[in-house]
Protein backbone atom coordinates (compact mmCIF):
# COMPACT_ATOMS: atom_id res chain seq x y z
CA UNK A 1 0.00 0.00 0.00
CA UNK A 2 1.61 3.45 -1.07
CA UNK A 3 2.48 6.06 1.66
CA UNK A 4 -0.75 8.23 0.44
CA UNK A 5 -3.76 5.12 0.53
CA UNK A 6 -2.15 4.94 3.85
CA UNK A 7 -2.50 8.08 5.41
CA UNK A 8 -6.12 8.14 3.33
CA UNK A 9 -7.54 5.29 5.66
CA UNK A 10 -5.97 6.10 8.59
CA UNK A 11 -7.59 9.31 8.44
CA UNK A 12 -10.76 8.03 7.55
CA UNK A 13 -10.46 5.70 10.89
CA UNK A 14 -9.99 8.43 12.71
CA UNK A 15 -12.79 9.91 11.85
CA UNK A 16 -14.88 7.14 12.52
CA UNK A 17 -13.38 6.54 15.77
CA UNK A 18 -13.97 10.52 16.49
CA UNK A 19 -17.56 10.50 15.83
CA UNK A 20 -18.33 6.91 17.67
CA UNK A 21 -17.40 8.45 20.50
CA UNK A 22 -18.73 12.16 20.27
CA UNK A 23 -21.96 13.20 21.57
CA UNK A 24 -23.72 14.09 18.67
CA UNK A 25 -22.32 11.60 15.42
CA UNK A 26 -22.77 13.35 12.45
CA UNK A 27 -21.50 10.03 9.86
CA UNK A 28 -24.26 8.87 8.66
CA UNK A 29 -25.52 5.47 10.05
CA UNK A 30 -27.79 2.64 8.61
CA UNK A 31 -29.66 -0.29 10.60
CA UNK A 32 -30.49 -3.67 8.75
CA UNK A 33 -32.74 -5.64 9.97
CA UNK A 34 -33.07 -9.55 9.02
CA UNK A 35 -36.40 -11.07 9.42
CA UNK A 36 -35.31 -14.26 11.10
CA UNK A 37 -36.30 -17.55 8.96
CA UNK A 38 -39.34 -18.93 9.38
CA UNK A 39 -40.44 -22.08 10.28
CA UNK A 40 -42.36 -24.08 7.71
CA UNK A 41 -44.88 -27.18 9.10
CA UNK A 42 -45.19 -29.87 6.09
CA UNK A 43 -49.10 -28.53 5.61
CA UNK A 44 -47.69 -25.19 4.74
CA UNK A 45 -44.73 -26.54 2.32
CA UNK A 46 -47.67 -28.46 0.75
CA UNK A 47 -49.95 -25.58 0.16
CA UNK A 48 -47.04 -23.37 -1.15
CA UNK A 49 -46.27 -25.94 -3.45
CA UNK A 50 -49.67 -26.81 -4.78
CA UNK A 51 -50.42 -22.81 -4.96
CA UNK A 52 -47.47 -22.60 -7.35
CA UNK A 53 -49.58 -25.59 -9.46
CA UNK A 54 -46.41 -27.53 -9.34
CA UNK A 55 -46.09 -31.92 -8.45
CA UNK A 56 -43.69 -33.06 -5.28
CA UNK A 57 -40.73 -33.85 -8.24
CA UNK A 58 -41.05 -30.23 -10.08
CA UNK A 59 -40.94 -28.43 -6.59
CA UNK A 60 -38.05 -30.48 -5.50
CA UNK A 61 -36.06 -29.99 -8.55
CA UNK A 62 -36.76 -25.94 -8.49
CA UNK A 63 -35.99 -25.74 -5.26
CA UNK A 64 -32.73 -28.24 -6.15
CA UNK A 65 -33.61 -30.68 -3.06
CA UNK A 66 -34.81 -34.44 -3.33
CA UNK A 67 -38.39 -35.95 -4.04
CA UNK A 68 -37.60 -37.71 -0.26
CA UNK A 69 -36.88 -33.97 0.59
CA UNK A 70 -40.12 -32.58 -0.25
CA UNK A 71 -42.28 -35.92 1.13
CA UNK A 72 -40.55 -35.53 4.24
CA UNK A 73 -40.79 -31.71 4.89
CA UNK A 74 -45.05 -32.25 3.87
CA UNK A 75 -45.48 -35.22 5.59
CA UNK A 76 -44.01 -33.07 8.89
CA UNK A 77 -40.97 -35.71 9.35
CA UNK A 78 -38.10 -32.85 8.76
CA UNK A 79 -38.61 -29.27 8.03
CA UNK A 80 -36.69 -27.06 5.60
CA UNK A 81 -34.26 -24.74 6.79
CA UNK A 82 -31.73 -21.86 5.54
CA UNK A 83 -31.79 -20.99 1.96
CA UNK A 84 -35.07 -23.32 1.34
CA UNK A 85 -36.75 -21.51 3.94
CA UNK A 86 -35.76 -18.19 2.29
CA UNK A 87 -37.08 -19.49 -1.05
CA UNK A 88 -40.64 -21.11 0.57
CA UNK A 89 -41.00 -17.52 2.22
CA UNK A 90 -40.06 -15.94 -0.90
CA UNK A 91 -42.88 -17.74 -3.16
CA UNK A 92 -45.49 -17.60 -0.66
CA UNK A 93 -44.95 -13.62 -0.36
CA UNK A 94 -45.17 -13.69 -4.61
CA UNK A 95 -46.57 -16.99 -6.28
CA UNK A 96 -45.28 -15.15 -9.77
CA UNK A 97 -41.73 -15.51 -8.81
CA UNK A 98 -41.18 -19.23 -10.09
CA UNK A 99 -42.31 -17.61 -13.05
CA UNK A 100 -39.81 -14.62 -12.86
CA UNK A 101 -37.00 -17.44 -11.68
CA UNK A 102 -37.93 -20.37 -13.91
CA UNK A 103 -35.86 -22.89 -12.98
CA UNK A 104 -38.01 -25.66 -13.79
CA UNK A 105 -39.83 -24.84 -17.25
CA UNK A 106 -42.89 -27.42 -18.40
CA UNK A 107 -43.54 -28.07 -21.71
CA UNK A 108 -47.07 -29.69 -23.41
Amino acid sequence: MSKSAYESVMRGLKEIHEDIKSEKPVLKRNTVIIEPVKEYSGEEVKNIRKSVGMSQTVFASYLGVSNKTIEAWEAGTNHPSGPASRILSMIEIDKDIVNKFPFAKCSL
